[in-house]
């Protein structure tokens, strides 16, 4: 079974910094995009910032400039480096990733969600 598990998010002040974490675990031979969304009450789910398997990234336009997405395949991690916080930027984080398993007759293919990591961020 392939889980994806964030930490990181918490109370912090306008303008202040935080650095998610997503950390994958179980058997899968690739991990192709990893992704950030997040969610905030009564809004719908958005891509905050994806890192590609060709290493590539992209940001939405409100966090350009704020946010930095990295990863570290060795630790099949995924990071969100945030700063300059905003209270716009409050809602639950999750981290999203693609993932490659070869079966017994070809290639599967997963989408796997975390559970979600709450950013808060006073005004």
């Amino acid at each position: 079974q392939i889980e994806l598990v964030e930490s990181g998010g918490e109370l912090v002040q306008f303008g202040g910094s935080l650095r998610l974490s997503c950390v994958a675990s179980g058997t899968f031979d690739v991990i192709n995009d990893m992704s950030w969304y997040r969610q905030a009450p009564g809004k719908q789910r958005e891509l905050v910032a994806r890192f590609n398997s060709d290493n590539s990234t992209k940001y939405s336009e409100s966090v350009k400039g704020r946010f930095t997405i990295s990863r570290d395949n060795m630790k099949r991690a995924v990071y969100l480096q945030m700063s300059n916080l905003k209270p716009e930027d409050t809602a639950a984080y999750y981290c999203n990733a693609d993932f490659t398993v070869k079966g017994l007759t070809g290639w599967d293919f997963y989408d796997i969600w975390g559970q979600g990591t709450q950013v808060t961020v006073s005004s």
